[in-house]
């Protein structure tokens, strides 16, 4: 009997002592817990470093790369496809561990990122995408949902009349801003686009083509500009018309400058407004999973929203109090 108890106690305290191992090897720090951006270089080449979309869009890649400790070297091609592929080929020289692209040719920049791809570099697209090479992950607003939101603002607020639309049909995102703008109207059968020409989403020549528009469809009511320097020229050529109080533009963007002139009253009256910081965090968070091993989605879309007079206000009061 003495004999028996004696084994038993044995494994009892073998039994407490396996346990104890176990929990302090489950709760141990291993490998894979580091961070895997933690000393990696990442290229970023944005579309350009002249708009507030894409300043913020820097900024929210600067302050995620630092709370990952990685190092961003960031240019931009400045609306030249020569300039992008050659910042892409720059980083492949420096042999970077990823690349984030920002288009400026949706098509055009595909060699560029085949490149990329041959020298066995990560490349992700950041706001715009890219229709050629391999793209691990694009990240951006959800551009189609942002489209409809305009339609579903100017249908909601015109009622009726015809609708021009400043374009700028050789980048990804505009494609899908627009194909849910066109789509969405259709639900508001009094509202007829009669018109589609590229502003190439600068303002002057938004600002000329709006004028062409004027003159060819001097009854318009409606314009949707894909982007706010688009927007703000409209904004010019609808002024030097006369015509600020009889037509509606619905811009994309939501730029200080935009948020002014809503505020002012004036015929830009509402703007679908982006997220860039969090498109910016992101894009680098979605690069850290890729690094860990992470089975990622081929997009990752971010939300829209819009912003009129009344919710511009609103939120100029609640800041104050």
């Amino acid at each position: 009997m003495i004999r028996r108890f004696a084994v038993l106690a044995v494994v009892v305290v073998l039994a407490l002592s396996l346990g104890a191992c176990a929990k302090k090897t489950t709760t141990a720090p291993t490998p894979s817990s580091a961070d895997p951006l933690k000393g990696k270089t990442i290229g970023v080449t944005l579309l350009t470093k002249g708009h507030e979309f894409y300043k913020d869009l820097e900024a929210g890649l600067q302050e995620a790369a630092a709370k990952h400790g990685c190092t961003l070297l960031v240019d931009a091609g400045e609306w030249d496809l020569q300039k992008q592929q050659g910042q892409i080929e720059n980083f492949i020289t420096k042999k970077v561990d990823a690349i984030i692209v920002c288009p400026v040719d949706s098509k055009g920049i595909g060699t560029a990122i085949e490149e990329a791809n041959q020298a066995g570099i990560p490349v992700f697209t950041a706001d715009i995408a890219a229709e050629e090479g391999r793209v691990i992950c694009h990240i951006a607003s959800d551009n189609v949902k942002g489209g409809e939101t305009a339609a579903t603002y100017m249908g909601e607020h015109l009622k009726a009349g015809k609708v021009a639309i400043i374009d700028q049909p050789t980048v990804t995102s505009v494609v899908d801003r627009v194909k849910g703008f066109e789509q969405k109207l259709k639900d508001y059968p009094d509202l007829k686009i009669v018109v589609k020409q590229t502003g190439e989403g600068v303002r002057d020549k938004a600002m000329n083509v709006t004028e062409n528009v004027l003159q060819a469809h001097p009854d318009i009511k409606g314009i949707f500009a894909i982007n706010d320097d688009s927007a703000l020229g409209a904004l010019m050529a609808v002024r030097a018309a006369g015509k600020d109080k009889s037509i509606m533009i619905v811009g994309y963007d939501a730029t200080p400058e935009a948020r002014d002139m809503i505020l002012a009253g004036s015929a830009l009256k509402a703007d679908v407004i982006q997220y860039p910081k969090r498109i910016g965090a992101e894009t680098i968070q979605t690069i850290g999973r890729h690094f860990a091993g992470v089975r990622i989605p081929s997009k990752i879309p971010v939300e829209v929203g819009i912003v009129d007079k009344a919710a511009l206000e609103k939120e100029a009061t609640s800041r104050k109090g």
